[in-house]
């Protein structure tokens, strides 16, 4: 089996991770998280959102927190634009990159955004546009790949119909996402091999939310398919809105282990990752949601 050499993480913590948080968390906590994070060596962060605060609360401060961060060289920030005015507020604060989302389901397109799934990428076509225009590079993540709350399994062909929509409009990298984590191995493979009829294997990441524990099983054989982008969330930050107290995205320091395990390269100090996920972890009064993190802390206590 050949593996990758190397693998390049994105860590989605400080929005994806925290969107979801009831209460305020300070700009000051997510740029020290985005500061610890670029410490550690990710050079892939998506740091907030520009969506409206009556929808995303947690991210009214999307402005405040790039304003804040002192960029390292080599690190792309990214941030999610729902819309063109989210886009034209984003923009304002130079991010490399800014991310587009669209439901593999048509139910959960219906039911989040009242519209068709091509529909909703049409919406996205002039912030796309405009993004390259501005020389910033755009993300697409494929929401709902494998799995869908309302209608259950979604079938592959679904996923290459959004990759295709999605590199029409000009969406230059990919994520496909579990994101209620009710993928197993070969369903994920087959969603990925729907993904790569559109876009190069260095154009695709995989996003998998460990809900029912199968993300590292997903991650490891996305590993044998070549591809070696993913998408992963400090101290596993973000529960699963649509699975009541399950947890959400696989945590970075659980797929860094499993990585360094198998010799793959992933410039990350996994001791200074932990030491950022137990900040977070400590700000929110929780433990990390992340096995290794969990044995590492336990074993410092000695």
């Amino acid at each position: 089996m050949k593996y990758p050499s190397k693998v390049k993480i994105i860590d989605v913590g400080p929005r994806d991770g925290l969107q979801n948080e009831k209460a305020q968390v300070p700009a000051a906590v997510k740029i020290e998280l985005v500061h610890r994070l670029q410490d550690a060596g990710l050079t892939e962060i998506e740091v907030t959102s520009f969506v409206s605060p009556k929808w995303v609360p947690q991210m009214a401060d999307a402005a405040e927190v790039m304003a804040g961060i002192t960029r390292k060289p080599g690190v792309r920030y990214s941030v999610l634009t729902p819309n063109m005015k989210g886009f034209e507020a984003a923009v304002l604060s130079n991010p490399d990159e800014i991310v587009v989302f669209a439901a593999a389901s048509e139910a959960f397109s219906q039911r989040n955004i009242n519209c068709s799934i091509a529909e909703s990428i049409e919406r996205f076509r002039p912030v796309a546009e405009a993004a390259r225009a501005h020389n910033i590079r755009v993300r697409g993540a494929i929401s709902c790949a494998v799995g869908c709350p309302y209608e259950g399994e979604v079938a592959p062909a679904r996923v290459e119909m959004v990759a295709r929509l999605l590199k029409d409009i000009g969406v230059q990298h990919i994520g496909v996402a579990d994101t209620i984590g009710v993928g197993t191995p070969l369903k994920v493979r087959r969603a990925m091999e729907a993904a790569l009829k559109h876009y190069a294997i260095d154009e695709v990441s995989g996003h998998f939310h460990d809900t029912y524990g199968q993300a590292l099983g997903n991650t490891l054989i996305c590993l044998e398919m070549g591809i070696w982008n993913y998408d992963t969330s400090s101290a596993g930050l973000g529960g699963c809105p649509y699975a009541k107290g399950a947890t959400g995205n696989v945590a970075t320091e659980d797929v860094v282990y499993m990585l360094q395990g198998m010799g793959i390269d992933t410039g990350i100090d996994l001791d200074k990752l932990i030491d950022a996920g137990k900040f977070i972890s400590d700000y929110l009064e929780r433990k990390p949601n992340s096995r290794a993190a969990t044995a590492l802390l336990n074993k410092r206590l000695g």
